[in-house]
């Protein structure tokens, strides 16, 4: 059986504080229907006790989905996952760019955890397993809410569903990671002193078209600025019409029809 880990792009993305190290926004997370990821249960072919077969560019204990592995373990769960995992490989087929401002390595913790909640009858609930994914990373919680459209704040963990079906999206990401760690650092040391919280409150309200009809890209998203403060090559990549997403470098667009 395949599970499908929707990439998501930002509507909106406002920074409204700080909280230690991390920064505090608000924002309109929408799933894009057609960018996912496949993920599915393969037999195992070795004997390590967590078996990842996929093309990743970090080391196992740094992947989210190994920390999906480990913190249903520490959550009391091991028996029940090592029953699955002693007998199968998890295997990921990527189509989300990384470094790329969509979220792909949250949504595979997300769905990795739904196929354990399945195969190994963990019976949780969604809001349980929003709990557990925003310990591994802050849009974890989103994904695993199977939300279309939602709300989001703090630093990720709070979700609020919006009433509204996903636009119909399309996406272009071009030939540049983003390091999400430089990008806030940018936005820390040359824009924060800008920031407006009050500017945020109005779109929490709109629909996510209405948003896109009305707002200028960098006026949705505080973080644009940053990024292209931090990457000097990103403006000639940006085109007339195109959204941008999270901390980058994707550029989305409602699909013309």
């Amino acid at each position: 059986m395949h599970y499908f880990a929707h990439a998501k792009v930002n509507i909106f993305l406002k920074i409204v504080g700080t909280r230690g190290n991390y920064h505090e926004l608000y924002s309109r997370f929408m799933r894009v229907r057609d960018l996912y990821d496949t993920l599915s249960f393969v037999p195992k072919q070795t004997t390590q006790a967590f078996e990842l077969v996929g093309d990743f560019n970090c080391a196992l204990e740094h992947n989210t989905l190994y920390k999906i592995y480990r913190v249903l373990q520490e959550q009391g769960f091991s028996k029940e996952i090592e029953r699955v995992m002693q007998t199968y490989a998890l295997h990921v087929k990527k189509q989300i760019p990384t470094g790329a401002g969509l979220g792909g390595g949250s949504s595979d913790a997300a769905t990795f955890l739904r196929m354990l909640n399945d195969r190994a009858g963990l019976f949780l609930s969604n809001e349980e397993m929003m709990r557990i994914g925003s310990s591994v990373g802050a849009d974890v919680a989103f994904f695993a809410s199977g939300y279309e459209s939602a709300n989001v704040s703090g630093i990720g963990e709070t979700v609020s569903l919006y009433e509204e079906e996903a636009l119909e999206l399309e996406v272009f990401t071009p030939d540049l990671a983003c390091d999400t760690a430089r990008v806030y650092t940018t936005f820390r040391e040359f824009f924060l002193a800008s920031i407006a919280p009050q500017d945020a409150l109005p779109m929490l309200s709109c629909k996510s078209a209405e948003l896109l009809a009305s707002y200028e890209p960098q006026r949705l998203n505080d973080l644009y600025a940053a990024c292209l403060k931090a990457y000097p090559e990103l403006p000639t990549m940006a085109n007339e019409g195109w959204f941008f997403s999270g901390s980058g470098s994707s550029f989305f667009r409602i699909k013309a029809h």
